[in-house]
């Protein structure tokens, strides 16, 4: 039975890599062994790597890749809709390879971002001020605050 799991995973793994290329092929970008062990280290991620963390994980696969060019692929999968940048604050860019819908809360202490979902944020109405005046493409729901483990460590 434990098997089970462990290939559902790696089906669910698959069909996000085949996502991606096709995505790849729409947007008229080559599929390179780069570029795939890129998308990859961050569809496995847990977290909401940066590029540096990243790139550290790729190099282990491809040991003469650049940042620059995990960097550039981070930034293209996210143009071509195959990842998103975290919004954030000033800290460097964070990346998240997540397509579901869902929000994001940062802990101000850490530094850590966690994935949430509360169904009422997916249809925020736009203001009509806003809609009028603007061509709103995407809305996103950001929190900041402290985590439980920054706070427990607080409390002592």
């Amino acid at each position: 039975m434990s098997g089970s799991g462990s290939r559902g995973s790696r089906d669910k793994l698959k069909e996000k890599m085949d996502a991606f290329q096709a995505k790849c092929r729409k947007a008229g970008l080559k599929i390179t062994p780069q570029r795939m062990a890129v998308y990859k280290v961050l569809i496995k991620s847990k977290q909401h790597p940066s590029a540096e963390i990243v790139f550290r994980k790729v190099r282990k696969v491809i040991p003469n890749i650049s940042l620059d060019t995990v960097n550039r692929t981070l930034l293209t999968s996210a143009e071509i809709g195959a990842a998103s940048i975290v919004e954030d604050s000033g800290d460097v860019k964070r990346f998240d390879g997540r397509l579901e819908t869902h929000q994001h809360f940062k802990c101000v202490k850490c530094k850590r971002i966690f994935d949430f979902h509360y169904k009422s944020f997916d249809n925020i109405a736009v203001p009509k001020n806003i809609s009028r005046t603007f061509t709103v493409l995407k809305k996103t729901v950001y929190l900041e605050g402290i985590c439980d483990l920054c706070k427990k460590r607080a409390d002592r």
